[in-house]
């Protein structure tokens, strides 16, 4: 092969062999490992060839507006993840209780509504036993235990440490489940008069409690999952103060210590995000330029073959300069965790 050549895979048309990306060694089987393997399963395969023309567009967007993007990215799965294990309570709900006995109302206040024809208002407890009351109380808690790591690590991408999230996030579970559970005492008593079936009572339950805590926790993530980089120029600009106030020097090298490590929460974050996007991005210009290789077999003319040629060209350079970025973003991503 001759210097300034790129090899390509045996696909590839005799008079596109010479696409050459600018002092790259990259090649088209290269390009090719880029992109994951579509599923065997035609359903899944239907929704893998959607989503891949998505990310192009998507991280265009990121690039013009970050700051909205990022906040769309969050509240988009924060809510397919409520959403998830809201329905995960439901079956739960549904389900569970049809092997428990009912027993008469138990709990705490046990205060009677004249209007809702005497039945109990209750925070601890439930109108129709403890065994709807505990069932309640596993669903709700298995569906946090699911929705806590999800959240921290695809939604937050948070680098913070995992048992003080963990343990304000229980702490904040407690709170919130007092609130609804005692918004539940009123309606569980109107819906009880009314006769409502009971599964029906289960969806407003699910909805009413999950629903309300969706809402109260989303911002309470943004408390136990802030913005690293925002926390990393606070810190920066507190140590920067004392510093020019001549301040002690102990208040200063605890200031430092602050912002270094905020600064590497905030340096890893950054990387983590950074290295997913360039590896989409690497296997979205690889798809394209397969796309376009594919467009030249299919051409009928000599003259639609040399204008596909350089689209495919223009299109092999991008998914080569791609792949050096993501590789690049790879070094960086490897040298914060410290794996190389």
């Amino acid at each position: 092969m001759n210097e300034g050549e790129v090899a390509v895979d045996e696909k590839v048309p005799t008079d596109l062999t010479s696409v050459s990306a600018s002092a790259s060694s990259v090649t088209a089987d290269e390009l090719r490992a880029q992109i994951k393997p579509l599923s065997t399963n035609g359903f899944v395969r239907f929704f893998q060839n959607i989503y891949r023309k998505w990310p192009g567009v998507w991280y265009g967007f990121c690039d013009k507006h970050p700051k909205l993007s990022d906040l769309i990215y969050k509240v988009v799965f924060f809510f397919v993840f409520s959403m998830g294990v809201t329905v995960w309570q439901y079956i739960v709900m549904a389900v569970v209780p049809l092997g428990l006995p009912k027993t008469e109302a138990v709990g705490w206040p046990m205060i009677p509504l004249a209007a809702a024809g005497g039945r109990s208002f209750i925070i601890f407890g439930d109108e129709q036993g403890w065994a709807m009351f505990i069932c309640f109380e596993i669903a709700v808690f298995t569906a946090q235990c699911i929705n806590f790591p999800l959240q921290r690590n695809i939604t937050y991408r948070s680098h913070g440490n995992p048992y003080f999230q963990a343990m304000w996030y229980f702490i904040g579970w407690v709170l919130v489940s007092v609130a609804t559970n005692a918004l539940w005492g009123v309606a569980n008593a109107f819906l009880l008069h009314w006769n409502v079936p009971e599964l029906v009572i289960g969806l407003a339950k699910t909805v009413l409690t999950g629903g309300v805590s969706m809402v109260v926790f989303f911002f309470i993530f943004m408390i136990i999952f802030p913005d690293n980089n925002a926390v990393a120029k606070r810190a920066k600009k507190k140590y920067d103060n004392l510093v020019a106030k001549n301040a002690s020097q102990e208040k200063i090298e605890k200031a430092k210590v602050a912002y270094e490590t905020a600064q590497d929460k905030a340096d890893k974050s950054n990387a983590d995000k950074e290295y997913a996007k360039a590896k989409s991005q690497a296997s979205g210009k690889a798809m394209r330029y397969f796309a376009a290789v594919d467009r030249i077999e299919k051409a009928k003319s000599d003259e639609e073959k040399s204008t596909l040629n350089e689209k495919a060209e223009k299109a092999f350079n991008e998914a080569v300069e791609a792949v050096n970025v993501k590789n690049e973003k790879e070094a960086v991503y490897n040298r914060v965790f410290g794996l190389t």
